[in-house]
């Protein structure tokens, strides 16, 4: 069983900054896409940012050149640093990631989710 627990939310004023992290733990062979999306009330899911193993990155337009991507493979830890923030940022921010069984096959799994605020 794999479990993702995230940190770094909270609430910040606009053009601030925050850093969320996930680590991923327990019986993990090989993690492969590793991403974050993010739900505002009453809207849907929708994905952020993603990195793969090898470190290729792809953002939603809107976060662009304020957000950042990255992880550390050893850690098993994917982050997200958020700069320039604005209010329609505001959102629980989810992590995902995709995993390979041992004997073959493919999983993912989410974690529980991070509220980001943004508010003056």
């Amino acid at each position: 069983q794999v479990q993702l627990v995230e940190s770094g939310g909270g609430l910040v004023q606009p053009g601030g900054s925050l850093r969320l992290s996930c680590a991923a733990s327990g019986s993990i062979f090989k993690i492969n896409a590793m991403g974050w999306y993010r739900q505002a009330p009453g809207k849907q899911r929708e994905l952020v940012a993603i990195i793969t193993s090898g470190g290729t990155t792809n953002y939603k337009d809107s976060v662009k050149g304020r957000f950042t991507i990255s992880r550390d493979n050893a850690k098993n830890t994917v982050y997200l640093q958020m700069n320039s923030l604005k209010p329609e940022d505001t959102a629980v921010y989810y992590c995902n990631a995709h995993l390979e069984r041992l004997r073959g096959g493919y999983f993912e799994v989410w974690g529980q989710g991070t509220q980001v605020t943004v508010s003056s």
